[in-house]
């Protein structure tokens, strides 16, 4: 492949600032002082669906009562299936609200503990490491449990209500050890919710799907609320699309349904936020809604306090959500990102308010803006607020001495996935990612780097324990729909790792080289593109993981939020002459095993017994002929051409036939003995 592809994995289910490229203001917007709440909620929506995004719908409640609610954008590209205030749409991790909603209910009833060990609930839990025993139902919820973090292959597919995320959790979790030890500090977990929704049925004799259904969907009315698990007409959700497919995709179901998996409307999530302002206390009790609002975030160490959207509550992204710290206004945020589907949901507590943002493509993000937004207009109508504060802003940074021993702190920093260089000198910090441009900072009279716009400002953090962080705060401004702000630590310092002779050699032959994924299953959202993990070494370490042997390599740093979320161990091993890698719940073959299809007139393609995709490089006799496949029945193929562009997926556009494009690759995958027929025509 000739295009440069970093490593990545399904990491979608967490509030992330992805911000839409091109941002640019709208020509049609005029002052809000003279519009409704609903003529702002539709026109800063309109907005959004500008950045490219299909569709958004969005709800707001005030006391008990729906003020605005409203959607814009489009379904189907034919508009023959218009959307309504019912059209259904994944909320991702806005599902762990719920899940953690849950434990409390039973919290409730007696029949759990916080703080008692998940162990004595779901006695065959087990892990490589002994600290297990000591992780609680309030870890699970915090994010402190230690956990490697995702464990989602086959996690997200199309219109496939697959168990097996949920089925095999105990047993992915069985073979890893612990990052951290339980309750030292929290970092973003999906596999906890998978957990805490096992811990749910297990104690309440339900599946998680009839207990949200029964405890919560029931009761407050919430009539188009959801999971994979139950029958409904495809006709009901959001129309989804991509930039890399011309045509309206199949649903997704995201089938870790603790973690992301709930179906909602922006109607039913804020009749939902009921509970958590004190209005339904017959669904969950007042005190159980007040304890998940408390900072969690504290029980472990912390970066100091700033603006952020990421403080952890139980199942609550933040329990301080900036801009309403800045009124003096109590604010809790769940967002959500799925492959297709992005929500987010914001409550104001105190203020029994709450508005929810859906959309079929975008970011949580965005979606947190515009709920936001709406929530501090409400209030200037009502009066709450006199007024909606200007964005925020380090300022222009004005150059000062600079101490000789800030220069200790330059070097290499790990973070999710990547490595970050800090070159320090002459009062100026560069900072360079593996996969990012350099950024110039700026030394100023308080001891930190401030960039030339003012928006972001760092400093470097010796920790209580004894690791070296380097602390980033951001204002990142979205123009007509607000401002995010992140406080956090970015990445922790790294140590030199020399290797031995056997290490180096070993990590040297693979240096370059893809490995393709195949144990995914053939319905899943990740064959949209080709995009295999690529190996590249430096210092000792593969992206953030330190290299330990010859086959192995695995993530060592422990950074609080989200930047030290989705750590990965490592294994690399021979079978049949063929070498894999293994990364948590992924399996992956090297490009090495890939040979070219047969360029014949026919052949034949089998899943064998391990169940393993089949792929197979283009070879240049077989570009520009159609290919023509017998189909297995439950078995998918996929075209791509050199640039890991999606040329067909069976499975979205139900054509068996495709004309091979140059140089490029395709992977047959299905149940194991999936056979599939393949004849080659000019």
């Amino acid at each position: 492949m000739k295009k440069r592809i970093i490593w990545t994995l399904a990491a979608a289910l967490v509030l992330t600032p992805l911000i839409p490229t091109g941002v640019m203001a709208s020509s049609s917007t005029v002052s809000n002082s003279v519009k409704t709440l609903d003529q702002i909620a539709s026109e800063k929506a309109v907005i959004i669906t500008e950045y490219g995004v299909p569709s958004v719908q969005y709800a707001l409640i005030d006391n008990g009562v729906i003020k605005v609610s409203g959607q814009t954008g489009f379904n189907d590209i034919e508009g023959k299936i218009p959307l309504t205030k019912e059209t259904i749409y994944g909320i991702g991790s806005t599902s762990k609200v719920f899940t953690a909603a849950a434990v409390m209910k039973l919290v409730d009833e007696g029949k759990i503990n916080l703080d008692t060990p998940v162990v004595q609930y779901i006695t065959d839990f087990k892990m490589e490491d002994d600290r297990y025993k000591q992780i609680t139902p309030r870890m699970l919820l915090n994010h402190s449990s230690g956990f490697l973090g995702s464990s989602l292959t086959s996690a997200f597919l199309f219109d496939d209500p697959d168990t097996y995320v949920h089925d095999t959790l105990l047993e992915q979790l069985s073979t890893q050890k612990l990052k951290a030890a339980p309750g030292a500090f929290s970092v973003y977990s999906n596999d906890g919710f998978t957990l805490a929704e096992i811990l749910v049925e297990r104690v309440s004799k339900m599946t998680f799907t009839a207990f949200i259904q029964h405890h919560f969907a029931a009761p407050l009315g919430m009539k188009h609320t959801m999971t994979p698990q139950n029958k409904v007409d495809s006709g009901q959700f959001a129309g989804l699309y991509s930039p890399a497919y011309e045509g309206q995709l199949p649903n997704e179901t995201t089938n870790a349904i603790g973690t992301g998996g709930i179906y909602s409307t922006a109607e039913d999530l804020v009749r939902f936020s009921q509970l958590f302002t004190g209005q339904r206390p017959d669904v969950l009790s007042i005190e159980s809604a007040k304890a998940m609002e408390q900072e969690e975030f504290r029980r472990g160490f912390w970066p100091k306090d700033g603006d952020n959207s990421m403080d952890f509550g139980l199942g609550w992204d933040s329990v301080r959500l900036f801009p309403f710290n800045d009124y003096g206004i109590k604010a809790l945020v769940k967002g959500g990102d799925t492959q297709m589907y992005h929500a987010s949901l914001v409550v104001l507590p105190e203020q029994n308010m709450a508005a929810a943002v859906i959309s079929s493509g975008g970011s949580a993000a965005i979606n947190q803006l515009l709920a936001s937004e709406l929530l501090l207009q409400a209030m200037k109508e009502k009066g709450t607020i006199k007024e909606i504060k200007p964005e925020k802003s380090f300022g222009k940074p004005v150059k000062a001495d600079m101490p000789k021993d800030i220069e200790k702190y330059g070097g290499n920093y790990s973070t999710q996935g990547d490595q970050w260089n800090a070159a320090i000198k002459d009062g100026e910090l560069v900072l360079t990612g593996l996969t990012a441009p350099a950024q110039t900072f700026i030394y100023t009279t308080d001891g930190t780097f401030v960039d030339e716009d003012g928006s972001t400002k760092v400093s470097f953090v010796k920790e209580s324990n004894g690791r070296t962080y380097f602390w980033m705060s951001q204002y990142i401004s979205v123009p007509e729909l607000g401002q995010l702000a992140y406080s956090e630590y970015k990445a922790e310092k790294l140590e030199g790792a020399a290797l031995n002779k056997e290490t180096a050699d070993a990590w040297a032959k693979r240096e370059g080289k893809f490995y393709f994924p195949v144990n995914e299953k053939f319905t899943s959202t990740a064959y949209m593109s080709l995009n295999p993990p690529m190996i590249q070494t430096n210092g000792g370490h593969f992206n953030d993981m330190k290299i330990t042997g010859p086959n192995t390599a695995e993530s060592k740093h422990q950074i609080p939020g989200v930047a030290g979320r989705d750590a990965l161990n490592i294994l690399f091993y021979e079978k049949d002459g063929k070498e894999y890698l293994t990364a948590t719940s992924s399996v992956y073959m090297s490009e090495d095993a890939v040979k070219p299809l047969y360029n014949g007139q026919s052949s034949k393609a089998t899943v064998q017994a391990d169940g393993y995709a089949r792929w197979f490089s283009i070879p240049e006799a077989a570009a520009g002929k159609k290919m023509v496949v017998v189909m297995p029945e439950k078995g998918a193929f996929m075209v791509y051409d050199e640039m890991g562009a999606l040329v067909n997926n069976t499975v979205i556009s139900g054509k068996n036939e495709v004309v091979l494009p140059a140089n490029g690759y395709i992977v047959f995958a299905g149940n194991a003995g999936s056979s599939f027929g393949i004849t080659l025509v000019k």
